[in-house]
């Protein structure tokens, strides 16, 4: 039997689109393995905003609110996130192009970005029981000691910040540099714009700013959750961390298709920080294990497991390309998605059931595999 929890436990989401189904499996696993786990600090940016709302604003046990997020991502299509008819597709993408080719004219119509996410805010304000696009369960779970703070991370358009919204009990707002924290209601729009996915998902408006992606300027992803006090994190990245020789293997045969830079850009916002900000917290505990007497200058030790995939999210999606609705598999295929391997780039809008289903699975099961590793996290000291 797992140990007894201890310390302030934070779990940490990143982004990744349609990869962020991975996570649900890992939880799925630990609201099995351990359905009386307190989760009291959540925090997630891009697709892991969802997660992280969605458990944050639901006040049933850990194990129930976890399957049903389990049930809703199972249930994804690419219609219920983005309009994939052909009319909505086309039409932005033919503004897009027009707007490229007047050279700036003001009467060239604009566009916000590739897909119209109308549906995604719909289904976002039913699945986290929104009222007005407010989310009253967070502060339900707060008043009952059931959650201490969660964090949505943002990106500015506007002013070019990281702002991360919190809602929280007693927590001080924090600046660093490019990077800066509001403790407010967290609402539906801040979700919306932390998963606004650069060019392909338009901004959103949040106090007269545009904001998007909260991975394009979080330069510390691990940041909010030690800002909120946690004591242990619990980091799900959605990369995968190959072999050397996998990482030297040509992924295309020549020249790289957009798909494949757009990828290769999409995954240094996403996970690169991530992984770089996990290597500096290990090396701050070790310092901290060595030189006791930082602790007096107000550092102190956060223990940390990053958990990630076991293969690559990226070419599994490319086994279900063809599920993907007409019009917008024809416009990635013209992005090139047919000639790379490593397709990052599909991975992020492959909202397919199948594909959805698999990611869950395969979370689970990885967390099975590294079952002794994430009690012994959990019950340390």
């Amino acid at each position: 039997m797992p140990g007894t929890q201890t310390g302030e436990l934070a779990i940490v989401m990143s982004g990744g689109g349609a990869r962020a189904a991975y996570q649900v499996g890992l939880l799925r696993w630990l609201a099995r393995s351990h359905p009386e786990l307190r989760v009291s600090i959540l925090t997630g940016v891009s697709a892991g905003a969802i997660n992280a709302a969605f458990l944050a604003c639901h006040t049933t046990s850990f194990a129930d609110r976890v399957d049903r997020l389990v049930e809703l991502w199972r249930s994804l299509t690419a219609e219920s996130v983005f309009r994939v008819d052909t009319f909505s597709l086309g039409r932005n993408v033919f503004r897009l192009g027009l707007k490229l080719l007047s050279g700036g004219a003001l009467t060239a119509p604009r566009t916000h970005a590739a897909v119209d996410t109308q549906p995604l805010w719909g289904l976002l304000n039913r699945a986290l029981n929104a009222q007005e696009g407010k989310l009253p369960g967070i502060e339900e779970n707060l008043r009952d000691g059931i959650l201490r703070a969660v964090a949505i991370t943002t990106s500015s358009y506007t002013t070019n910040q990281s702002i991360t919204w919190v809602q929280g009990r007693g927590i001080e707002q924090w600046e660093r540099a490019h990077r800066r924290s509001f403790n407010t209601e967290i609402e539906v729009r801040h979700v919306m714009a932390s998963s606004a996915l650069p060019m392909l998902f338009p901004a959103v408006e949040i106090h007269g700013q545009w904001f998007g992606d909260g991975g394009i300027r979080l330069t510390a992803p691990l940041s909010p959750a030690v800002h909120l006090g946690a004591d242990k994190i619990l980091a799900i990245s959605t990369r995968y961390q190959g072999t050397r020789s996998e990482a030297d293997e040509h992924v295309v045969p020549g020249y790289p298709p957009p798909a494949q830079i757009l990828g290769t850009i999409l995954n240094s916002i996403f996970l690169d920080q991530f992984d770089a900000d996990a290597l500096t917290m290990e090396r701050v505990n070790k310092i901290l294990e060595t030189v006791p007497a930082m602790r007096d200058r107000g550092f102190r030790p956060v223990r940390m497991l990053v958990l990630r995939p076991s293969c690559d999210l990226g070419r599994l999606a490319n086994e279900y390309e063809a599920m993907l609705p007409g019009t917008f598999r024809f416009l990635t295929r013209g992005l090139g998605t047919k000639e790379t391997r490593a397709n990052d780039l599909l991975s992020l809008v492959m909202f397919q059931p199948d594909y959805l289903t698999r990611m869950i699975d395969l979370g689970e099961a990885d967390a099975e595999k590294r079952r002794g590793e994430i009690d012994t996290f959990l019950a340390a000291r």
